[in-house]
């Protein structure tokens, strides 16, 4: 579904396993010309062909600012990293890692030509490792800050068995950004990573995220897009052992001239898995623009699947573009239930008009409304610090149009 006005439309499916069985195929309403697993994926960079933006997987990109990351030239630097003040806890390590071994590492090879040259270029990896039966108790935070043009990155995310932790990354500068970010979960692992995209106004960022979970592992993931001219990320989880269970949330807001694109996908390779998926947006300013892809596959050995997928976007100005596209692919009918929903409109009338008849000013009553548009996504994060954070930062972003 492409909503390019601010007026309400909606796509909702729910499949239970005897509709799945007896439909084959549920999608949205602009499916993909193949099945999403069929793109390549590769570490060398000749196997992705020049990107032009007609490709199915960059149609709605901004390919002209991405045009420099794209490109197959030299690194002109790394991001500099930095914790939060603190030491690494016990049974967390932080290591560089170099680009045989980086590469070996990787739970799959990058699947767009941005991650493939991230890879190429950057060098090797930064391994960041929570080690077996480790209960880390506080948040690992982690800021990578940079200004060069031609920057490039490779991470890996390895967290042993039984192991729990939370990850918090948080971009800043005015980079131009490539990355590519390998997750993996050991069996029973469990895993909170948060992706802060706080760059600055002029920064471009094109990132891969890919995920692998062992049995009985969870993972929750958040990406908070609120900063740079253009930022792109695709992200993918492969519930690839029985019991895998992936929670994936995001939050952006895109002002003037910005654009948000995320594109996710959720592979589910075996039984008994479930995922659940949450985006929402908000866009103030002519020529606002996010983009939100949801792909989801059960493949037809993942018998006992249940997942389902929300987009939700809402328009504060005129002259501001979401387009919201779902897709479900559905291999085998013997599912718990897979069900997608997009929404994009503006502000609620009714909502409006119940808060003025109380006597509450409609400047106040709009803040109100968009706050708790994103109330209950800003609480799945589980860090009272980012979240006080991110409350503060869309006050902010309210008060730049005095919403």
């Amino acid at each position: 579904m492409t909503a390019t006005t601010p007026e309400l439309t909606t796509d909702h499916t729910r499949a239970t396993a005897d509709e799945a069985h007896s439909h084959g195929l549920v999608t949205g309403s602009e499916a993909p010309e193949a099945s999403r697993a069929a793109r390549t994926t590769s570490f060398d960079v000749a196997d992705f062909p020049e990107i032009t933006g007609s490709e199915e997987e960059w149609r709605f990109s901004a390919v002209d600012h991405l045009a420099p990351l794209l490109a197959d030239r030299a690194a002109d630097g790394h991001l500099t990293w930095s914790t939060d003040g603190t030491d690494l806890p016990d049974g967390v390590t932080l290591r560089q890692v170099d680009a045989e071994a980086a590469r070996a590492a990787s739970v799959r090879a990058p699947g767009d030509r941005a991650s493939a040259i991230a890879v190429a270029r950057s060098g090797g990896a930064v391994e960041i490792a929570v080690a077996a039966n480790t209960a880390v108790a506080e948040p690992v935070e982690i800021t990578l800050s940079g200004d060069g043009q031609d920057v490039r990155g490779h991470l890996l995310v390895t967290v042993g068995t039984s192991a729990e932790a939370t990850l918090i990354i948080d971009r800043t500068g005015t980079a131009t950004y490539s990355e590519f970010i390998s997750v993996d979960l050991a069996d029973n692992a469990q895993l909170n990573l948060v992706l802060l995209q706080s760059w600055s106004d002029d920064a471009v960022h094109a990132g891969e995220v890919v995920a692998r979970l062992g049995r009985d592992a969870r993972l929750r993931g958040t990406v908070v897009s609120l900063g740079g001219k253009v930022v792109r990320l695709n992200t993918s989880a492969a519930l690839s052992a029985p019991g895998g269970d992936v929670e994936l949330y995001g939050l952006y807001y895109s002002d003037a001239g910005q654009h948000l694109e995320h594109q996710l996908f959720v592979d589910h390779a075996a039984p008994n898995c479930r995922s659940r998926v949450t985006y929402k947006g908000a866009l103030q300013g002519t020529d606002a623009r996010s983009v939100w892809i949801g792909d989801v596959l059960i493949r037809k050995e993942a018998e006992g699947t249940d997942t389902y997928e929300l987009n939700r976007n809402l328009v504060l100005t005129p002259g501001a573009r979401a387009d919201s596209v779902p897709n479900l692919e559905i291999e085998t009918g013997e599912i718990e239930g897979a069900g997608h929903a997009s929404a994009t409109g503006r502000f609620d009338d009714e909502q409006l008009f119940y808060l003025k008849a109380r006597g509450i000013p409609e400047d106040v009553a709009r803040r109100l409304v968009v706050r708790g548009f994103f109330a209950e996504l800003i609480q799945q994060i589980g860090v009272p610090a980012v979240e006080s954070r991110l409350e503060a930062a869309i006050e902010a972003e309210l008060e730049v149009t005095g919403q």
